[in-house]
């Protein structure tokens, strides 16, 4: 029996069966869907891609897997060669891990392990955003904030360790001048925070933040699982304002592997670079960087780069806020757009309850939460599939 995510399994409507999937469709036995949320966000070249298959197909053809313990291979080696050049500043050190919750976890474990290495032990706590959503691992939960997801920590008590704040800059200062010596790190998720419910800031916040971990000596982590590879309309928001840890997961690989990387900056790295043994990072997830997820993550690059993704992520922004301007309705909160995301808020959640049926009777997989109606397509999709999206959350209110 499979055990669903975020389900109450006893009420929970059965889930749709998918048989195929191709380009920016899922199949089912009798239906052809559009899929607007890329599979919480990670298929950005669509389905069944024929260039990421065959980079599958040759590396399988040599071997799927071994461990990175005692061992290297050349995917793992070309992929951190690639990032070293492609992502910005000196992000040039790559730890491998399967999943986004998991490298989150090993950005919070350098960044304690830098202070404690250093002798400077009383760097324990961790400032965070309201509202935030790193994975759901422990520590990850920990630094998150949405009792929706995380309520069972209520059983641990008060977080002593973590402060969260909104995104604001009074509220951040004011953490700062309370809390700098204590803090070995300020985590992120930069300008869209996204299953605290698509909540976007401005980039000023990031910029002062950067400032104040500059002066006071804080590490500043960007969790960009979820924004980085274009979704907030920039290549990564680390090209706009500089972290010295950046995790990325979910599109690095196209949706086809689960795969995340924990990259730091060298002055983080040479912390733990030394000659006591007891100063080396002691983590090493099973799969880390597995050759399969490495082969798909340096083709998913090239894709990237060789076909422009970034102006398809910007016509994407265009044409969402021409299709969406001038709509409105009383039980709609706000309308946000950043980058391939829009989001309707509503005041009610009943608002929107029996929407993602409405959508599937109408070709469209969605999958809205709480307050919020969203998507967040693959990159690949036709202007044509993607006013049939926007149109069809503009029906339900309509004809709702």
């Amino acid at each position: 029996m499979i055990w669903y995510p975020y389900q109450q399994m006893k009420t929970m409507k059965p889930p749709y069966q998918i048989v195929d999937a191709e380009g920016v469709y899922l199949y089912t036995e009798n239906r052809k869907l559009i899929d607007s949320v890329s599979s919480w966000w990670s298929v950005i070249h669509g389905y069944k891609h024929p260039e990421i298959n065959q980079a599958i197909t040759e590396q399988l053809g040599k071997f799927a897997h071994v461990m990175l313990g005692g061992l290297t291979h050349e995917p793992a080696q070309k992929l951190s060669d690639k990032m070293q050049e492609w992502l910005p500043g000196d992000l040039d050190c790559c730890f491998f891990s399967d999943s986004g919750s998991v490298a989150v976890e090993v950005a919070l474990k350098i960044a304690l392990q830098y202070y404690v290495n250093r002798d400077e032990t009383q760097r324990t706590m961790v400032l965070a955003l309201e509202h935030a959503y790193h994975g759901d691992t422990f520590k990850a939960m920990e630094v998150g904030d949405d009792e929706d997801y995380h309520f069972v920590l209520k059983a641990y008590g008060k977080r002593e360790k973590v402060i969260h704040i909104p995104t604001e800059i009074k509220a951040l200062e004011k953490a700062f001048a309370a809390y700098h010596e204590r803090l070995n790190c300020f985590i992120v998720e930069p300008l869209l925070q996204g299953a605290g419910g698509m909540r976007m800031y401005d980039i000023s916040f990031l910029k002062r933040a950067r400032e104040l971990c500059d002066r006071y000596g804080v590490l500043l982590i960007f969790d960009e699982v979820a924004t980085g590879f274009g979704r907030t309309g920039n290549r990564f928001v680390a090209d706009l304002v500089l972290p010295d840890i950046l995790v990325l997961g979910k599109a690095l690989t196209g949706g086809y592997i689960g795969h995340a990387v924990t990259v730091t900056s060298h002055r983080v790295y040479e912390g733990f670079y030394d000659d006591d043994p007891a100063h080396a990072l002691m983590h090493g997830p099973t799969f880390m960087g597995n050759a399969l997820a490495c082969s798909v993550a340096l083709k998913s690059i090239e894709l990237f780069e060789k076909q422009d993704y970034m102006s398809k992520i910007h016509r994407i922004e265009a044409i969402t806020r021409r299709e969406m301007r001038g709509f409105s309705d009383p039980r709609i909160k706000e309308i946000r757009i950043m980058g391939a995301c829009v989001c309707v808020e509503v005041y009610d959640p009943q608002t929107i309850a029996g929407y993602q049926q409405f959508a599937f009777e109408r070709g469209v997989f969605s999958r809205p939460f709480l307050n919020y109606m969203y998507a967040m397509v693959p990159y690949v999709i036709t202007e044509e599939a993607l006013v049939r999206v926007l149109d069809t959350m503009k029906a339900w209110f309509a004809e709702g």
